[in-house]
């Protein structure tokens, strides 16, 4: 029987069977990614760059002020490209060498203006009914004078 313990002591401890374990797939950490910068669309050309690279003369009226005290006295603010300034040079509207740009617009803003106001006054003239109608009375005086009344 000591044979028996000494076998247990001195023995080496039995192994069990191999077990065939699968290899642990190694699972790398993925790195977070960078958000990717969202494709921003440049705005849709305006009508002035529309004009302009189409090498078309362009103007536009962008506000109108009125004096709320005295209605009979505004300003209007334009806008243009350099096709409509050339178009107005051509024209004649550059009366000096120094004339800067917007002296040149505005002294064709008031042609338009000016063109506007006379052909009003031309219907208004034109229609019977809006006209003056004044009795101009005119009398020999003798002597080559005449009384106009």
């Amino acid at each position: 029987m000591l044979n028996k313990f000494k076998k247990w002591f001195t023995s080496e401890p039995e192994t069990p069977p191999p077990v065939d374990i699968p290899p642990v797939a190694v699972v790398k950490e993925k790195k977070p990614r960078k958000p990717r910068p969202e494709k921003v669309e440049p705005p849709p050309p305006t009508a002035k760059e529309t004009a302009t690279l189409n090498n078309q003369p362009y103007i536009n009226i962008l506000k109108v002020e009125i004096d709320p005290s005295d209605i009979n006295n505004g300003s209007f603010e334009l806008d243009w490209n350099d096709k409509f300034l050339l178009n107005l040079i051509k024209a004649g509207y550059k009366m000096r060498e120094d004339d800067a740009d917007n002296v040149i617009v505005d002294r064709w803003f008031q042609t338009v203006c000016r063109n506007i106001a006379l052909e009003i006054y031309e219907q208004n003239q034109a229609d019977p009914d809006n006209r003056d109608v004044r009795v101009i009375r005119s009398r020999d005086l003798g002597n080559g004078r005449t009384e106009v009344s």
